[in-house]
């Protein structure tokens, strides 16, 4: 798939790949958690995350990963990265952002067992691209999942708006967008808000 064309496949589906650490045919339990990326797990940026040395990760996210996989959770990643449509990256540099994103999860113990990602821009109209539930709903179908009361944080707007219409339970944090995002009126009347993904992650391993 090229960076600023995505094919006709893709412009229908989000693209999943596998931690390398997951095994494929592997059975998954029932217990989720579905994450953001930026704003949640990294720091972001308003020109977009581009490149592996670009991905920082927001401090005590990845220990929150670990203490949710020891918990007995698996924690699947869905992102939009329009960057990729707008051709300012393409999808192997995303990948290796993720390879990069994977080994310092292994250094404290952590694992996400799968990314989604939908590289359209809004000119697409894809189905996938949040606050659209396509990938969510996507999860579902590769997991075999129920999302009813699955929690699905992120730090935007679209990100709750997502979980909502998939019927999943929203939990805003507030790095990233989040203290932005907090404030809004169309807020999903259930959300759950937390300072950050260390305290999310406390709430639902507890």
């Amino acid at each position: 798939m090229s960076a600023g064309k995505p094919s006709n496949f893709a412009k229908i589906h989000p693209v999943l790949y596998l931690s390398r650490r997951t095994r494929r045919g592997e059975i998954f339990p029932m217990k989720l958690v579905i994450l953001d990326r930026d704003g949640v797990i990294n720091h972001d940026s308003d020109q977009y995350v581009k490149s592996p040395e670009e991905w920082k990760p927001i401090a005590g996210s990845l220990a929150a990963i670990a203490r949710l996989n020891q918990a007995g959770y698996r924690v699947v990643v869905a992102t939009n990265q329009s960057g990729i449509g707008r051709g300012l990256f393409e999808t192997d540099t995303l990948i290796a952002i993720h390879e990069k994103m994977f080994k310092a999860l292994a250094q404290v113990g952590g694992r996400i067992d799968a990314v989604f990602f939908c590289p359209h821009t809004n000119a697409d109209n894809c189905e996938c691209r949040k606050p659209k539930s396509g990938m969510l709903r996507e999860i579902a179908a590769r997991f075999n999942a129920d999302l009813a009361g699955v929690p699905a944080i992120g730090d935007s707007m679209r990100d709750l708006q997502a979980a909502a219409a998939a019927g999943a339970q929203p939990m805003l944090v507030l790095t990233g967008k989040g203290r932005k995002t907090v404030d809004d009126p169309a807020l999903p009347a259930d959300t759950l808000v937390f300072p950050d993904l260390a305290a999310a992650a406390a709430h639902i391993a507890h």
